[in-house]
C-alpha cells in the first residue's frame, strides 16, 4: 500500500497543500531532503483547533490537533515530490504546542503526529522528534508541525 492509501484506510483525507500565510515558502528541497514550514491544524481553509491545551482544549483535542497539523505537513511533502512513495524516510518531526502552564502531557499530544507518520509510512516513518511550546501561537492555533523527509 502507498502512504496515501494507508492514510485513507485510517479514515483521514489528505488535503490539498495550504499556501503560505506570510513571506515564506511552504516547503523547500535541499539535496535529498524536503523540509516543510510550520503547518497549522487547517481544515477547509479554517483553523480546526484554537486555544490552549489544558485550558480551552483537552489533551485528546491536542492529539487530534497535532494529527491534523501533521496531515497538512504531509500534504506539503506530497506537493513537493508528487507522490508520497518517493519518501525514503521521515527523518524528523518538530511539534510546537500552545499549552496551559499546568499541562504536562505534551508527548501524548504529539503522538497524534507520530502515530500518523508511523501508520502512513511504516518503517520509513521511524523519525526523531522535538517538542516545543510557545507562550503565544499564530492565530491562537493549538499546534504547529514541521517535517523533514529524505527523498
Amino acid at each position: 500500500m502507498t502512504p496515501e492509501e494507508r492514510i485513507a484506510k485510517m479514515g483521514l483525507v489528505l488535503p490539498e497543500a495550504a499556501g503560505a500565510v506570510a513571506n515564506y515558502v511552504p516547503w523547500a528541497i535541499s539535496g535529498n531532503v524536503v523540509m516543510t514550514s510550520g503547518n497549522l491544524p487547517w481544515r477547509d481553509g479554517k483553523l480546526a483547533y484554537a486555544g490552549k491545551i489544558g485550558r480551552e482544549l483537552s489533551g485528546e483535542d491536542g492529539y487530534r490537533s497535532c494529527q491534523l497539523s501533521c496531515l497538512n505537513a504531509i500534504a506539503q511533502i506530497r506537493q513537493a515530490v508528487g507522490e508520497l512513495s518517493k519518501v525514503k524516510r521521515i527523518v524528523r518531526l518538530e511539534g510546537t504546542m500552545w499549552v496551559d502552564e499546568s499541562f504536562k502531557e505534551h508527548p501524548k499530544c504529539l503522538n497524534g503526529a507520530s502515530d500518523l507518520i508511523n501508520e502512513a509510512f511504516g518503517d520509513k516513518g521511524q523519525h526523531t522528534r522535538m517538542i516545543y511550546t510557545n507562550p503565544v501561537m499564530p492565530f491562537d492555533c493549538t499546534s504547529l508541525v514541521v517535517l523533514y523527509a529524505e527523498i
